[in-house]
C-alpha cells in the first residue's frame, strides 16, 4: 500500500464494481441456493375489495411437495409495520397486514402464502387455492392523513395582490419497475433467523422486521448484497418478506420467494398519485406575495412505514426556490382501494416541483411577464432560508443555476420550451461508518449505507483513499450485513454521501491522527437535511394533427454541494432525467371503474427506450453544504425532480395551456380538440 499524491475526490473513477457484474459475478438473492430450501408463492386477491368468506386450500395440500398454506389467521399473531409519523400530523394508523385477515382492500393483496418443494410447484399449488370473496363497492373516501401550516400573513397577502394564478397539477401512480424485482431468502437455524434481501438497505429491514415479526435485533440478521435497482421501491419491509420470514420459522427450512413483474406491478408499493390545488398572490409587476396549496395524495389501501412521507416533503417543499413570506399548505391523504403508494424517486420533490413550476409559469402567462425573469424577481438569495414550512436551506445559488441551464440549453428551436427549477431535501439523520487497517495493508471500510446501482464501492474509497493518502484500490467497502455493521440508517433520499461518506471521512481522519491505531469507528449525525437544487429547460415539438410530443432536449443543471466523482454523479443525473421523460410521455398506472389496474406487467406499462430519450445535457455545479465536512448533498434524485416540471412548461408553452401528466398522443389530442 503505497502513498500517492493524486487527490482522488473529484476525479472521473469508474466503478470498481462493476467487473464482477460484467463477469456475472454478482450475487443477488435469486442465484442464492441453501441446503433443503423451499419455495414460496402467494395468493392474491382478484377484487379491490370485498369481505372474505372462505379460503379453501385442500386441493393445493393434497400435492405431493406442498408443505404449508399460511393465510391471515396463521399470521394474525405478528405486529403491525412501525410507521414514520411526524408530531404535528393527524394520521389514522391502518397499517397494512402480513396476509389478509377479514378482507381485502386492493387486487394484488396477498391473502395466502404456499410453501413448496419448487417454485413451479408453488406457483401451481397456488392457482389451486379458491378464494371466496364478497365483492364490495370501493372505499375511497376515508381520509388517514392530515396537515396543515400557515406562515406569515396569507390573508393579508391575498388581499393586497393584484392577481390571484390558480393552477392544478396531477401527478399519476407510478411503478419503480426496477431490473431486479423484490426477493426474500429466509433460513431459521433454531436462533437467529437470517434473512437475504433484496432492500435498500439492511437496517430499516432490521427494525421493522425486528417489530413485525416480534423478535429481538441479536435475533434477526438481515443481509443485503448486491440488488438491481430499487428507486425507493424496496426502502422498508413489506407484507411478502414478512410473510416469508413467518413461514420459514413454522418450518425450520429455507424459504425463498422471487417476486414476479406481474406481482411487481401489482403489490410493490407504487409512487406519486398526488393532485395539488395551488393559487399565487402576486402585485402586477410579478412580486409573489403569498401561497395557498393543497396536496390530495392518494395513500393506497393501507399505510407501510413510510407511506406519508412523499405527502408530507411536497408540501414542505412547496415554495421552491422562491423566498415567498406567507404560506398556507395542507395535506389531506385518503385511503382507496389500490396498491399503498410510497417513496419513489424524488418522493414528494417531484410533485413539489411540477406544483410550483407550473403555477410560476401560469402567472407568467397571464401578466404577461418572461417567465425567466419573474422566476428571478422572487428567487431566493439569502442563506440560510427557512421557507415557513419546516425546512430551512443550507446553502444555494439558484440563480447561478438557471443562468448556467440557460446557457447549456442554447438558442433551442421547438414548439415549446419550458424552464423549471428544484430545490431537493436530501438526508438527514444519522450514518455509521468504520474504518479498519487489516494486518495485510489494506483498509477495510464498514458503512450503513447500501448500494442498489450508485457506486457507493467506488464513491466511499475515494473518500477514505484521499484522506489517508492511499490508492482507491486498496480500500475494500463492506456493507449490508446487519450482525456485521449492527447499527446504521441505509441509503434513499440522496443522503449516502452526505451522511455516509462523511461518517468513512471522520473514521479515516481518526485513523490517521492517532499512529498505531487500527481501528476507528464513527457516528455522524446530519444536524438538519442538506438540500440540492437545480434548473432544467426542455424543448418539446407538438404533432397538432396526431397529439403526440416529442421531447428534443433537456438541459439540467444539477447544484449537490461537493462532487466525490463526476463520472457517478452525470451517470445518476441522466438516470433521472430519463426516469423523468418517461414519466412525462407514457407511464402511469390506471384503474377502472371496479379498482381494477390497467398495467399489470411491461406490456401494458410502458417505459422509456432509446428512442424517446432526446438530445440530454447536463452539467454539474457545487455549492458546499456547512452542515457535514464533505460539504456534499446529493444528486440521484435531481433529474427525476427537474425534467417534468421543465417538460410541463414547456408543453404548456407549445400549446398555450398545461395538460395532465402523462403527454400521451390520446390525451393530448383530446385537449387541442376540447
Amino acid at each position: 500500500m503505497s502513498a500517492v499524491a493524486t487527490r482522488w475526490v473529484g476525479q472521473h473513477l469508474a466503478r470498481y464494481e462493476d467487473e464482477r457484474f460484467v463477469k456475472g459475478e454478482g450475487e443477488y438473492v435469486g442465484d442464492l441456493r441453501r441446503p433443503g430450501m423451499l419455495h414460496a408463492a402467494f395468493v392474491r386477491s382478484y377484487a379491490a375489495h370485498a369481505r372474505i368468506v372462505a379460503i379453501d386450500a385442500g386441493a393445493a395440500l393434497a400435492l405431493d411437495g406442498v408443505h404449508a398454506v399460511y393465510t391471515g389467521v396463521d399470521t394474525d399473531g405478528l405486529d403491525d409495520f412501525p410507521l414514520v409519523a411526524r408530531s404535528d400530523e393527524e394520521i389514522v394508523r391502518a397499517m397494512h397486514p402480513v396476509l389478509a385477515r377479514g378482507e381485502v382492500r386492493y387486487v394484488g393483496q396477498p391473502v395466502a402464502l404456499v410453501v413448496a418443494d419448487t417454485a413451479a410447484l408453488a406457483a401451481d399449488a397456488a392457482e389451486l387455492v379458491t378464494l371466496e370473496l364478497d365483492e364490495l363497492p370501493l372505499d375511497d373516501t376515508e381520509v388517514l392523513l392530515r396537515w396543515h401550516r400557515t406562515n406569515g400573513d396569507v390573508d393579508g397577502a391575498f388581499a393586497r395582490a393584484d392577481r390571484v394564478v390558480r393552477s392544478r397539477v396531477v401527478m399519476p401512480r407510478l411503478i419503480a419497475a426496477p431490473i431486479e424485482a423484490r426477493a426474500v431468502l429466509a433460513s431459521y437455524d433454531g436462533d437467529v433467523l437470517t434473512l437475504w434481501l433484496s432492500a435498500q438497505d439492511a437496517h430499516r429491514q432490521l427494525g421493522g422486521l425486528s417489530k413485525v415479526l416480534r423478535r429481538p435485533a441479536d435475533k434477526l440478521r438481515v443481509v443485503v448484497r448486491d440488488v438491481g435497482g430499487a428507486f425507493g421501491s424496496k426502502g422498508v419491509p413489506q407484507a411478502e418478506t414478512a410473510a416469508v420470514a413467518f413461514a420459514a420459522l413454522q418450518l425450520g427450512r429455507p424459504v425463498k420467494w422471487v417476486e414476479s413483474r406481474t406481482e411487481s406491478s401489482l403489490a410493490t408499493y407504487q409512487g406519486r398519485g398526488q393532485r395539488i390545488e395551488t393559487e399565487l398572490a402576486l402585485t402586477s409587476d410579478g412580486e409573489i406575495l403569498g401561497l395557498r396549496a393543497h396536496v390530495h395524495a392518494d395513500l393506497g389501501a393501507y399505510l407501510y412505514t413510510t407511506t406519508p412521507v412523499a405527502a408530507m416533503t411536497c408540501a414542505m417543499l412547496l415554495t421552491g426556490c422562491y423566498a415567498i413570506a406567507a404560506a398556507d399548505v395542507r395535506v389531506t391523504g385518503v385511503r382507496t382501494n389500490r396498491v399503498p403508494t410510497g417513496p419513489y424517486r424524488g418522493a414528494g420533490r417531484p410533485e413539489a416541483a411540477l406544483a410550483i413550476e407550473t403555477a410560476v409559469d401560469t402567472a407568467a402567462r397571464e401578466l404577461e411577464l418572461d417567465p425567466v425573469e419573474l422566476r428571478r424577481r422572487n428567487l431566493v438569495r439569502t442563506f440560510p432560508y427557512e421557507n415557513g414550512l419546516g425546512f430551512t436551506y443550507d446553502s444555494g445559488d439558484y440563480e447561478g443555476a438557471l443562468d448556467a441551464a440557460l446557457e447549456l440549453a442554447g438558442d433551442v428551436r421547438a414548439d415549446g420550451v419550458g424552464v423549471a427549477l428544484y430545490v431537493e431535501r436530501c438526508g438527514p439523520g444519522y450514518e455509521t461508518g468504520a474504518v479498519v487497517l487489516e494486518e495485510d495493508g489494506r483498509v477495510v471500510c464498514l458503512t450503513g449505507s447500501s448500494p442498489h446501482g450508485q457506486g457507493h464501492e467506488t464513491t466511499f474509497a475515494q473518500i477514505v483513499a484521499d484522506e489517508l493518502e492511499i490508492d482507491p484500490a486498496d480500500v475494500e467497502i463492506r456493507y449490508g450485513d446487519s450482525f456485521e455493521i449492527p447499527d446504521g440508517t441505509g441509503t434513499f433520499g440522496s443522503r449516502s454521501v452526505a451522511a455516509g461518506g462523511s461518517a468513512l471521512l471522520l473514521a479515516a481522519r481518526q485513523l490517521k491522527e492517532n499512529p498505531g491505531r487500527t481501528r476507528a469507528d464513527v457516528r455522524f449525525d446530519l444536524p438538519g437535511p442538506v438540500f440540492s437544487f437545480g434548473a432544467y429547460v426542455a424543448a418539446v415539438n407538438v404533432d397538432r394533427e396526431t397529439g403526440e410530443v416529442e421531447i428534443v432536449k433537456v438541459a439540467g443543471v444539477d447544484d449537490c454541494g461537493r462532487v466525490i466523482n463526476p463520472l457517478l454523479a452525470e451517470g445518476q443525473v441522466v438516470g433521472a432525467i430519463v426516469q423523468g421523460i418517461g414519466e412525462c410521455l407514457h407511464e402511469y398506472v390506471g384503474y377502472d371503474e371496479y379498482g381494477q389496474p390497467l398495467a399489470v406487467n411491461l406490456y401494458d406499462y410502458h417505459l422509456p427506450t432509446s428512442q424517446t430519450v432526446p438530445e440530454i445535457v447536463s452539467e454539474l455545479r457545487e455549492t458546499p453544504s456547512p452542515l457535514n465536512p464533505l460539504g456534499a448533498k446529493g444528486v440521484g434524485e435531481g433529474g427525476s425532480i427537474g425534467t417534468p416540471a421543465a417538460v410541463a412548461n414547456a408543453v404548456a408553452d407549445a400549446l398555450g395551456f398545461h395538460v395532465e401528466l402523462p403527454y400521451t398522443p390520446s390525451r393530448v389530442w383530446s385537449a387541442l380538440h376540447r
